[in-house]
């Protein structure tokens, strides 16, 4: 059964230069964990106001648990919740108070809310300050009351938009860790996020954006098997020059050296040329931030090349 249906769904907003959607198709299951992938500006927050029912599109369809995201929106929202990028805690609220309040907002009964509440403070390690004033937190903990607000309502789908965005590492597992219990309950779960490390260990599928188009779709895995030819990178630190690289595969340059996307065999070449001159080399499977930076960078080529 599919969450969501998207059917050629574009938005372009005025005097922008071109669309921040451009007839988009896109299919989520339900039940499962949904991301976005995309530079800033590449069309997901767009989206995801769309799906919401923030925002109207300039054409095309959207249904959202058999709803019309357009013509159904009343009913749709009671059946989602969202946590937008620029959500921000208020003052003089704690964090108690603003779980214990959307959740308040939704109808759930006081009782229940105030468990659920309790639940979700523990599960973000929020105890500890549930009842301090929002604005003596810090924006690593601020982030976390937000996503908290999301966790414990009784939404069928829940949008997420760049949840873990200022977390440190730990904090963004124990999200990580929430939203992979949450998939099991059966809800579906959509995001975007700029972490390719978090895409890869929370997707169930997964697309990438560019410019309002979907350029890749797929499980990790799979979108990641687009570049099979490439499977392998080989990042070089010194004593070789980008024309001599460009022998043994496609190359990247990153902070001052080279990347190598290749296969085994151009793997292994390199490695031997390296011995010989004494270069320094790393040698590892390709990563789907690697399989990004190639496919959004192929785009960003293409259009250079076109003006």
């Amino acid at each position: 059964m599919l969450a969501l249906q998207a059917r050629a769904l574009s938005k372009t907003y005025r005097k922008a230069k071109r669309p921040a959607l451009d007839g988009v198709d896109l299919d989520v299951a339900s039940g499962q964990i949904f991301t976005m992938l995309g530079r800033n500006g590449a069309g997901k927050t767009t989206f995801l106001r769309i799906a919401s029912t923030q925002l109207l599109p300039s054409s095309g369809s959207i249904t959202v648990l058999g709803l019309d995201a357009v013509k159904q929106a009343k009913e749709l929202r009671e059946k989602i919740a969202m946590t937008p990028q620029e959500a921000e805690t208020v003052y003089p609220l704690t964090p108690r108070d603003h779980v214990l309040l959307s959740l308040r907002m939704r109808g759930m009964e006081k009782a229940e809310a105030e468990k659920r509440a309790q639940r979700a403070l523990d599960d973000l390690e929020l105890s500890d300050v549930a009842d301090t004033n929002s604005d003596w937190l810090s924006g690593g903990l601020k982030q976390r009351v937000i996503v908290a607000m999301a966790l414990r309502t009784d939404a069928e789908l829940i949008y997420l938009d760049e949840p873990s965005i200022g977390l440190d590492p730990l904090s963004r597992r124990k999200v990580w860790d929430q939203l992979t219990l949450l998939k099991k309950t059966g809800k579906t779960i959509i995001l975007t996020t700029h972490y390719m490390d978090e895409a890869e260990a929370l997707s169930d599928n997964l697309v990438i954006i560019d410019k309002g188009k979907v350029v890749a779709s797929g499980t990790p895995r799979s979108v990641k098997a687009a570049v099979t030819s490439r499977a392998t990178r080989v990042d070089v630190f010194d004593k070789f020059t980008q024309n001599e690289l460009e022998a043994y595969g496609h190359v990247v340059s990153i902070a001052g050296r080279h990347r190598v996307l290749t296969d085994a065999d151009g793997a292994r070449k390199l490695g031997d040329t390296a011995v010989e001159r004494g270069a320094s080399i790393a040698i590892a499977p390709v990563t789907l931030d690697d399989v990004f930076v190639d496919i959004v960078g192929e785009s960003e080529k293409e259009e250079e090349h076109e003006g």
